[in-house]
């Protein structure tokens, strides 16, 4: 009976490891990257200020983001966004940004008792630029779908302020999920990830 157990319990334990909300293995550095960027909502975008008396300097804002559904993202950050919105007219002048996102914002973090600013409270910063996605492209409608299933208010967002959508084409990935300092993963290995 104690042995039939045992192997119900390592079963269920082999089960949630490979569970969509359970974070990959630190070492798997890709993987935590991709983890992260799926599961996050939202992203702190930094981008050069193009208005006084910030001119030059970084400025960064708050931005709803999706990569598509929890548990099958794309690893592609979609965004939503006006040319009325004093980032995004930083952007028409250097598209150059980072991105970042952190488990903080999830349930993680909390029951682990992290600290948002603990390297176990894994986060990520992308860089590279952010662009237009193109109107009545196929990628318009995958960015449609990843951002107005996550975020349905945005279907109610006043037709007059000229919405479009945008990602980043990532240049650089950093991840901080462990002790020992950041790592950085290429675009092209951070692609070929499987999150989950």
């Amino acid at each position: 009976m104690a042995l039939r157990l045992a192997a119900l319990l390592l079963l269920l334990l082999l089960l949630l490891g490979s569970a969509p909300g359970r974070i990959p293995p630190h070492d798997e550095v890709a993987r935590v990257a991709r983890f992260v960027v799926n599961q996050c909502d939202w992203a702190s975008m930094a981008t050069i200020a193009t208005r006084a008396p910030v001119v030059g300097q970084p400025f960064s804002n708050a931005f709803s983001t999706s990569d598509g559904a929890v548990g099958s993202g794309s690893g592609v950050p979609y965004m939503y966004l006006t040319r009325l919105e004093i980032s995004v007219q930083d952007l028409q002048v250097n598209p150059q940004a980072s991105l970042s996102m952190s488990l903080a914002q999830t349930d993680f973090c909390r029951q682990q008792g992290y600290d948002p600013q603990s390297p176990l409270c894994a986060h990520v910063i992308l860089s590279g630029s952010v662009v237009e996605v193109q109107n009545g492209t196929l990628e318009a409608d995958v960015a449609k779908k990843a951002l107005f299933s996550r975020h349905p208010e945005m279907m109610d967002w006043p037709a007059d302020h000229d919405w479009f959508f945008a990602k980043m084409n990532i240049t650089q990935v950093w991840v901080l999920d462990y002790f020992g300092g950041v790592k950085t993963v290429t675009p092209d290995d951070y692609f070929k990830a499987p999150p989950y």
